[in-house]
């Protein structure tokens, strides 16, 4: 017994390769000694490996056995050892899913997929953000990068994590920042000194423009005086974060109302959206996109950050203008593939 037990612990310790080339060893050896001490009873080498495996998974169908003295003690020596190394293999592969599920909530894994948008720094925003973005296209990939040590939204497959300093260049290749769609950089809420987040922010923008110049960056900023900073870093989007929140919180309460239809602009779960809409070979001028999409039931309001196009109808449209309509969603799939 004490044998037994020694060898188990061995057994135990040997590394996954090692086991696999033991067990189909095992199998191999099994198989040609089963055919060799009974070949009318196996009749070629297939039957002999498949009643090794059966006997070896406490299967036993009993469609072939041994029935030569040889073969029945062939027959023991499996019981004894091929379902314990079996049960070594299965417990294996259960300790290696084990081990991958913990570290996928460490933040040790890497991230192989692409066209990922991918969220810096964990705070509430940041959980706000994800449902934002799962419930615009639930098929999305969402990769958290975050100096913490535990997965903020383990319960959620589409959203990997990667524990890590954000500005560190083998953060962000893990995170595969190359192949990713957006990144979108929170302000840290953990540091007290809004001078010392904008400029964590700043440091972690200038390392993905550095590594990925073609990733669409968005970045939380929270004092306004930065905001030329992250201009030279060449940041697509940024949000004043504290600038925001005041001028939704004034025109709630000078304008009754106005808070949700701006609320209903933010979020993609409730009322209409903005939307991006292809241009249309028809289109002139704004006055020709405006009357067209509004009869579908979509509202023109700007060309990329410009929104007085209401005021020049009769202008035409340029090639490389982007245009923006509120509409619901089904309204926007309609337009979209017209204009397909």
């Amino acid at each position: 017994m004490h044998f037994f037990l020694r060898l188990s612990l061995k057994m135990m310790r040997l590394r996954k390769t090692t086991i696999s080339v033991l067990v189909i060893l095992f199998v191999v050896l099994c198989s040609t000694l089963a055919f060799l001490l009974e070949p009318e009873t196996f009749q070629n080498g297939f039957n002999a490996f498949y009643w090794v495996l059966t006997t070896m998974a406490t299967v036993g169908y009993g469609d072939y056995y041994a029935v030569t003295v040889p073969g029945k003690i062939l027959t023991i020596f499996i019981y004894i050892f091929g379902i314990g190394l079996l049960s070594l293999v299965i417990g294996k592969v259960i300790e290696s899913f084990g081990s991958m599920q913990r570290q996928r909530g460490a933040g040790r894994l890497n991230f192989r997929g692409s066209g990922q948008v991918i969220i810096i720094n964990w705070s509430k925003k940041a959980q706000s953000a994800i449902d934002e973005i799962l419930s615009y296209s639930p098929e999305s990939e969402i990769v958290v990068i975050d100096d913490s040590s535990q997965h903020p939204a383990e319960h959620l497959e589409q959203v990997h994590f990667i524990s890590g300093d954000p500005s560190a260049d083998d953060v962000l290749m893990r995170a595969n920042i190359l192949e990713a769609k957006s990144a979108i950089v929170f302000a840290d809420a953990r540091i007290d000194e809004s001078a010392l987040v904008d400029g964590k922010s700043l440091l972690i923008v200038s390392s993905i423009e550095r590594i990925a110049p073609n990733v669409h960056t968005t970045v939380e900023i929270v004092q306004e005086k930065h905001v030329q900073n992250f201009r030279h870093n060449h940041v697509n989007e940024f949000v004043l974060s504290h600038d925001a929140v005041s001028r939704l919180a004034v025109r709630a309460a000078l304008q009754e109302g106005n808070s949700d239809v701006l609320m209903q602009l933010l979020s993609r779960e409730h009322g209409d959206d903005i939307y991006e809409v292809s241009l249309n070979q028809a289109w002139k001028t704004y006055g020709d996109a405006f009357q067209d999409l509004l009869r579908q039931g979509a509202t023109l309001i700007s060309d990329r950050n410009d929104l007085t196009i209401n005021r020049k109808l009769d202008q035409p449209i340029p090639r490389d203008a982007k245009l923006y309509v509120v509409s619901d969603e089904a309204t926007y799939r309609r337009i979209v593939g017209k204009l397909a």
